[in-house]
Formats: C-alpha cells, sequence, structure tokens
C-alpha cells in the first residue's frame, strides 16, 4: 500500500497479533531507474500471483502508465494509475525512466474509439496486424496516410489504424460530456459482453468493471472495485423507492456481515431511470426492480 493510514491500521493489527512484521520499501532497488511502464497490450492482464493460473484482478489499456514495483522471473509487480496492485507478464508493458515516460507524455496521442478493430503493417486491411486495438487504447500519432493513422505502440512497433477508428486523444477529452446523455449510450454500447470476473475492458467486464471503463470512456475516472466506488459520490436516499434516484447514478447491492453487521458490497450497476438499471451480471443486461416486466431482478430488489 502508499496510504499512510492503512499502513497504521495494518501493522496495529499485527502487533495484536503478535506478528513479527518486516517492511520492504518499493520500487526495489532490482528494478534500477526503469520504474515506470506504458501498457503494450491492447489489454494487459493484472493477476493476484505472478503466473497465468492465478486469479485475474483487473486489466489495464494499452497506453496507461503503471508504476514497475518489484520483479519476479517474468512478471513484474505493477500499481496502475488507479492505485490498483497486482503482477503483469512482461510482455504486457514496455519499461521506461522517468524521461521516457514524460517523454511519452507529451507526444501527440490518439485514442481508439470503435468498440474492437485491428492496427496493420501496412495503411491497407488486406495487410498482416499488428495487433488488435480495444476502445480506450492510447497510441502515439506519427503522422496522417491517407484514411489511415500511422501510430507507433510503446515498444516502437510501427501500425495504421483507420482514420474513423480513431481521434485526437486531447480533443477527444476535450469533448467529454459528464453526463447521464453522455454516460446512457456508452452503457448501451457494451450490452451482451460477457461477465469475465477481474474484466474492465470490451474484451470482458465484472460489474465494477463496466462501470468503471463507461465512466472512464466519459472522462471521469472511479475506482476499481464496488466497495470503492461507493465511497465517492453522494449517498441518495432509497429506503422509501427509487423516486430520489437520477439515471446515471451507481446502484449498490450487498449484504449485511451477520458476525460484525457491518454493510458489505458485493455488486454495482447504473440506473437507467423508470426503475431499470444496466449491470454485468452473467453479461451486461437491463433489469428492473418493477415486478411486472419480464426482466425484474427479485434477487438484486432484496439486496
Amino acid at each position: 500500500t502508499n496510504l499512510p493510514q492503512a499502513k497504521k491500521e495494518l501493522l496495529c493489527y499485527l502487533e495484536k497479533s503478535d506478528v513479527v512484521d518486516q517492511i520492504n520499501l518499493l520500487p526495489s532497488n532490482e528494478i534500477g531507474t526503469k520504474i515506470y511502464g506504458i501498457v503494450n497490450l491492447s489489454v494487459a492482464n493484472v493477476r493476484t500471483k505472478p503466473e497465468h493460473s492465478a486469479e485475474l484482478a483487473t486489466q489495464v489499456l494499452l497506453g496507461s502508465r503503471v508504476k514497475i514495483l518489484k520483479s519476479s522471473g517474468e512478471w513484474y509487480l505493477v500499481q496502475c494509475e488507479d492505485e490498483y496492485i497486482g503482477w503483469m507478464d512482461d510482455d504486457g508493458v514496455y519499461l521506461m525512466d522517468q524521461q521516457g515516460v514524460d517523454e511519452w507524455d507529451k507526444v501527440n496521442n490518439i485514442i481508439v474509439t470503435t468498440p474492437f478493430t485491428f492496427s496493420y503493417s501496412e495503411a491497407n486491411v488486406n495487410s498482416a496486424p499488428v495487433s488488435d486495438v480495444v476502445q480506450g487504447n492510447i497510441l502515439k500519432f506519427i503522422s496522417q496516410e491517407g484514411s489511415f493513422a500511422k501510430v507507433e505502440f510503446p515498444d516502437g512497433r510501427i501500425a495504421f489504424i483507420m482514420n474513423m477508428y480513431v481521434q485526437d486523444y486531447k480533443e477527444w477529452l476535450d469533448t467529454r460530456i459528464q453526463s447521464y446523455d453522455a454516460i446512457n449510450p456508452t452503457a448501451h454500447m457494451m450490452m451482451g459482453i460477457p461477465y469475465v470476473w477481474g474484466g474492465t475492458s470490451i474484451k470482458g467486464l465484472d460489474c465494477s468493471g463496466f462501470t468503471k471503463i463507461v465512466f472512464q470512456l466519459n472522462g471521469v475516472q472511479l475506482p476499481r472495485d464496488a466497495s470503492q466506488q461507493v465511497r465517492i459520490g453522494e449517498l441518495v436516499d432509497t429506503k422509501n423507492g427509487f423516486d430520489n434516484l437520477l439515471p446515471g447514478d451507481l446502484l449498490f447491492f450487498g449484504s449485511k456481515d451477520q458476525s460484525s453487521g457491518k454493510e458489505r458490497i458485493t455488486h454495482v450497476a447504473i440506473y437507467l431511470g423508470n426503475l431499470e438499471f444496466i449491470h454485468a451480471s452473467g453479461r451486461v443486461r437491463i433489469n428492473s426492480f418493477d415486478k411486472t416486466k419480464s426482466n425484474f431482478a427479485e434477487g438484486r430488489l432484496k439486496t
């Protein structure tokens, strides 16, 4: 952790438990000066352990910055921009020092605006693909080549993407409208995408990964987990129904811990209005709190 309060509480717990603690400061000295990385795949997986069979903790999109904390074989312990920490294999990230990452931040970048497409080795869709790209990916813009944008990956690979699928990153940021009118179509665009535990991309989503990417694509950065997302924004009273809710509000579901009595958040969705909500549950779908509707979600209403 890099949170002082979390460290303090952990140390207090260890002291009470009669556990001998040992703290290692990160980044590790073995990393050297290359303590930053830029994600080098369309979607890089971050796992709980340095092995491909380990649980998927989260995902990070191409062009995102991570901090390198330490290494283990072909894996790096990374801290993502949302402060999530996990293990990423070396194919997923291109390491840089401070100067390199500063230069990356200064270049003219483009962002992919279509859910899924390919980048090609030539300005021709019949040429060999260099890589897939997904919505939210960021690449270095080099030049315009007819109906294609010539781009560069963090590791230096050159590719071409059709102009209709990309936009200047700064222009894209300036056009983000943080309102339901923007959130709604982005959420609906992901209908049917399968549920994947740890997923935060168009390739697969868990419940909080869905809300995170929907808001991220509209210029709003949410924490990674539902239990973290519930701590931001303003609480809306739903004890007497849903009249106080506005379309675009986040809905949180959960239960009380039987031993402690504390509420535990287990799910999150986006409210659409008219008692309907969109969420990742099996797949991205729309359900309702209205008992007369065919998409009524009784289990969600109870939690």
